[in-house]
């Protein structure tokens, strides 16, 4: 069993684990092997264990990867900050965008959604501890968002997203990834259906499984770590 293939393993029990404490179904909760920075190589590991869903968050390096490795069956989130330069590229060719935070941006994608393709999959990001260094809609933000991406054929909104400070007191993180599943049961009381809480990554997935999260994003835990600036080469 190569490392990738262990580390996968090892984070799909850690899921159940969590899941189950929780009293969830492990079956509800997907796991997003964030492949940025990483090489094709590490991907092909991860896709031949069986894991299907990747995160990048640089458009020109992920959209490199998606052409490399067409066939293998994946599917292809964009998890990092929207650049409105970009967004052609992005919607082109990723299945789901995670970061949404201005109506500019989804509006931008919507356009330019290849009417052949389905359609984009996206959430809206909520900067739920109020970072400056940050994007996201501030909490209560999601709303109005959420009104304007409804009326975009080529996006269906599935959910939130956030990133929440780094910290190891687990009462913090709690509050943090609870205001999200309360903005998520908030919007749902409004008509919408949303599905997904993306939240939760290698250092604090756990917590954010017993808050409700859906999506877990995890990088470090599956490939290992990069040095900083370091950038896959394709």
């Amino acid at each position: 069993m190569t490392t990738i293939a262990a580390n996968l393993q090892a984070v799909h029990d850690r899921i159940r684990c969590a899941a189950r404490l929780s009293g969830r179904d492990p079956t509800a909760i997907m796991l997003l092997a964030v492949s940025k920075n990483f090489p094709p190589s590490s991907i092909r590991e991860a896709r031949t264990a069986g894991q299907t869903a990747f995160g990048e968050s640089y458009a020109q390096e992920g959209v490199r990867k998606i052409t490399l490795l067409a066939g293998l069956g994946c599917e292809w989130h964009f998890i990092g900050p929207v650049q409105s330069n970009k967004t052609r590229l992005i919607a082109e060719h990723f299945g789901w965008v995670h970061g949404v935070d201005r109506e500019k941006i989804a509006a931008r994608l919507n356009d330019a959604r290849p009417v052949h393709l389905p359609q984009l999959q996206v959430c809206i990001q909520v900067n739920v501890s109020r970072e400056r260094s940050k994007g996201g809609v501030p909490p209560g933000g999601e709303e109005a968002l959420a009104r304007a991406i409804a009326e975009m054929p080529r996006l269906r909104l599935r959910g939130l997203m956030t990133i929440p400070e780094p910290t190891s007191d687990e009462n913090l993180q709690r509050q943090r990834f609870a205001t999200l599943r309360k903005a998520q049961k908030a919007l749902n009381t409004q008509g919408y259906t949303l599905d997904t809480l993306s939240m939760g990554m290698s250092d604090d997935f756990e917590v954010a499984i017993a808050e409700g999260a859906t999506l877990v994003r995890i990088g470090s835990a599956i490939f290992g770590t990069r040095e900083a600036g370091e950038r896959a080469k394709v």
